[in-house]
Order: C-alpha cells, then structure tokens, then sequence
C-alpha cells in the first residue's frame, strides 16, 4: 500500500510548536507497552514511524470493539504515527529496519529479549551505526537476571509488581484493575527515560543509551510503602477493598443511586466531613484529631458516613461536601465522562476524522504544557500506509521499493 493523505484530525490548541519535533522514532513494540510510549511521544511532536508485520499488523487493531473493520482502540493508540509494513523476519527487512534506525533518535522496541539481536539488531551494533540512538526495551522481566526469556504481559507483570495482592475484597479472587495499568506503567517510565536520556544525549557529547524497562519493576515502582513496611515491621499489606489501608478516612459509601468516594483523611478535613454529616461529635474527639487515632477507629467512622450517605443520592452527597470543602467524587462511567462539563473544558474530549471515513471522540493530551502543548496531528494509519514515502525519504527508488514488495519483504 502506497503513502496516502494526512487525514483531517482534532486539535486542542491549533498551530503551536511541538516540544519534540525533529525527534524521529522507529516503533518496532506491538500491543500495548511500547506503542503507548509511541503514542505519547508523538502526542508531543514526535515523528513516529511504526513497522508492522505486512498483512497483519499490530493486533491492537483488531482488539476489543470494531468499526469499519478496525479497533476503535487502535484509533487512539496510533495517532500521530506513520505506518510502514515491513517483514522483519526476512533479511531485506532487517536491512531497511537497520536504515531507518541509522536516521533516528530513538527506538522503542517490545520484543522478548534477544529478538533484536537474532535481527542483526543488538544494542552493540546498532550504536555503532548510529552511536546518538536512545534505545528503549519494554519487556516482562528486563533484558537480565533469571527470568528474562520467560514470556511476560502486563497482567503477569501486575501479579509480580505487588498490584494484584492488594486489589479485590479481602479473602476474595485478586481482580484486574479494569485497564492494562502494567503496560500503560511501562510505557510512562519508557516515556521518562526516552526523554532523559534525550536531555544526556544533548548535553553530554551526544551519546546514546540503553533503557531497559520490566513490567513488573514498572509496577513495583508504584507500589508506596509496600516493602518499607515489610522490612521495618514484617507487615504484609493485603486487599482491602475500597479502602485505602493506614488513612482514615478514605471508601466509598453507599446512595440511593450508587457510590461516592470520600477522601476525609486530613486532619482539618476530617473535622469539617464531622460537621456536614451530623457528627461534630467524633470531629472533635480528641484520639480522632490525627490519621493514626481515626485509623484505630476507622469501623465506626465508615459506618458513621455511610449512615448519613445511605438515603441520599450522589449528587446530594456532593452538594453537601463540595459545600463544606470535602474531597469528595461519584464513580464515573464512560457516559459520565462523554458528558462531563469538566472534561470538555480542559480539551480531555477531542473529535478525530478517522481514515475510515467516521468521527470519533477520543482522550485529549496529557500532561498540558503552556508552551508548547501536544496536538493530534494525524488519525491512526491503515497498515503501510506510509510505506511508500519513508522509504523514498531513506533514499529508495521506486523500482527498488517495487521490487522489496514483489517479494513480499514490505506492504
């Protein structure tokens, strides 16, 4: 498939700069981990080329609910990418894949490790073609230590990371957190580490480096006081439902019309939470006035709120909290946040054209930079769409690139 036109796409500030262009990243991940990272980077100016396996391609684009014949999933995940279908597998395509990373910045790469270098692709000689390459490897284990051939996704990486012990009611199966949060961690600290050893790079002589991001290690970074408790009192923290252990208080209460989260857990908080539901007793309580005296007492205060919660709906809950200063939110649903004023005021909710023809709501850029803000420059590529025009901006010929796909090695 030949390069096509840009496709028409949301934007939430219009023509301004863009921190990382000029950046050029090859995206050789599939899935999740290191095509979020991708994702991110190009949301904030990055040229992205991914390489897809021809015919195929990445199979997020058939992942979960589809329209026109691709994942709506695979809309978000993708924009600001330009597709090359290359087949990685056969030494031509090992060839291009060397040249293309020979004029880039950074690689990010989600294979299990020791791929790359049964490509011709180690760290090694891939520096010595390009000695400025930042190089990211996303996988389940890290590139070393005893388990690092052992096949890893996200949700293994969540078990090892700490997470899933601590999620789900106590006594009960551990639960998903609803997201791929072990991928989408991993792809955040990739994204962390591209752009530090970027700044290296920049200001130490122009040498690349090697990111080497675990799973597990991702989520274990995340995971608070964990194993300080563990080391200083053998405590072991287990589920706890929706509670947050050790801060009091801190769950969600029951309404007429479902839940509502109440963070009452700072001192002067605490005290004003007292006030709005009727207890000023317990917020004066001298033992309650600190998180370690509510945390002996946190029972009688979760009964306490949701006795007052029970026979109200959830926006009465707000009203009375917002009222009073109370950390307080209702559990949002997909609706919710399609409807949110909130959401639509700080761009979170912007519309793409899609290649398919269709409009599309879909997440705003995070985080919001002042200056040089993230934009969605282009909608999701349909696979090789940008086959064609990368490799004759590497220097290809037509007959050259006809040839390749006459064998079969590009799309």
């Amino acid at each position: 498939m030949g390069s096509t036109p840009t496709a028409p796409a949301a934007t939430a500030t219009g023509l301004t700069p863009a921190a990382l262009q000029g950046v050029r990243v090859i995206e050789m991940g599939q899935l999740i981990a290191g095509p979020f990272c991708g994702k991110t980077l190009g949301d904030f100016g990055a040229e992205v080329i991914k390489i897809e396996a021809p015919e195929s391609g990445d199979p997020l684009r058939n992942w979960r609910l589809i329209k026109e014949g691709t994942s709506v999933w695979w809309q978000v995940q993708s924009r600001n990418k330009r597709s090359v279908a290359l087949d990685l597998r056969q030494k031509e395509g090992q060839d291009i894949a060397r040249q293309l990373i020979a004029e880039a910045d950074v690689l990010i790469e989600n294979f299990r490790p020791g791929t790359l270098e049964g490509w011709g692709m180690s760290p090694e000689e891939l520096h010595r073609i390009n000695p400025g390459l930042v190089m990211l490897r996303i996988s389940g284990y890290g590139q070393t230590g005893p388990y690092r051939d052992l096949p890893g996704f996200g949700a293994i990486g969540e078990a090892m990371g700490g997470l899933r012990h601590l999620t789900g009611e106590p006594g009960r199966v551990p639960v998903r957190v609803g997201v791929s949060i072990g991928d989408t961690l991993a792809a955040l600290h990739g994204a962390i580490g591209v752009l530090t050893a970027l700044y290296h790079r920049k200001v130490n002589g122009g040498q690349g480096q090697v990111i080497d991001v675990a799973l597990h290690e991702a989520v274990f970074n995340v995971m608070e006081s964990l194993i300080p408790e563990y080391s200083a009192f053998g405590a072991v923290r287990e589920a706890a439902g929706s509670a947050l252990p050790g801060i009091a208080p801190s769950n969600a209460y029951p309404c007429t019309d479902g839940w509502v989260l109440v963070a009452g857990n700072g001192d002067s908080i605490f005290k004003r939470l007292m006030q709005a539901i009727g207890r000023p007793d317990l917020g004066v309580a001298p033992d309650l006035a600190d998180n370690a005296g509510r945390v002996a007492r946190v029972d009688e205060i979760d009964a306490a709120i949701g006795a007052w919660s029970a026979p109200l709906t959830v926006q009465q809950v707000l009203d009375a909290l917002g009222t009073a200063r109370v950390p307080a939110g209702k559990v949002y649903t997909a609706r919710d946040i399609a409807e949110d004023p909130h959401y639509q005021a700080r761009d979170m909710l912007l519309t793409q054209q899609t290649r398919d023809g269709y409009s599309l709501q879909v997440p705003g850029i995070v985080p919001k930079l002042s200056a040089t803000p993230g934009s969605i420059r282009s909608s999701a590529p349909h696979l090789g769409d940008d086959t064609d025009a990368v490799l004759a901006e590497a220097g290809l010929t037509a007959e050259q690139i006809a040839l390749l796909r006459s064998k079969g090695v590009i799309q």
